[in-house]
């Protein structure tokens, strides 16, 4: 697995922020992909404006897979030292 991107989150259910560059670095794309979406298929969604919610849906799933696999812990409710 090597060295974990993400630390999970003391309290709650998830990741918090990165703990290596790998991780600014993956954050830093997925937002330069949501932003730049529109500038390369703005003239697709025209004719299929579904195109652009698939994406953009596709770029999530993807994103918050890639923090699941990429933390150090499994994902689980934490209530910090409890």
């Amino acid at each position: 697995m090597g060295k974990p991107w993400f630390r999970t989150k003391s309290y709650g259910f998830g990741a918090g922020l990165p703990c290596s560059w790998q991780g600014w670095a993956a954050i830093v794309l997925f937002i330069a992909a949501m932003i730049g979406l529109p500038l390369v298929f703005g003239s697709l969604e025209q004719p299929h404006p579904w195109l652009g919610i698939a994406t953009r849906i596709g770029l999530i799933v993807g994103f918050i897979v890639l923090v699941w696999r990429k933390s150090d812990k499994p994902w689980g409710w934490r209530w910090g030292d409890r």
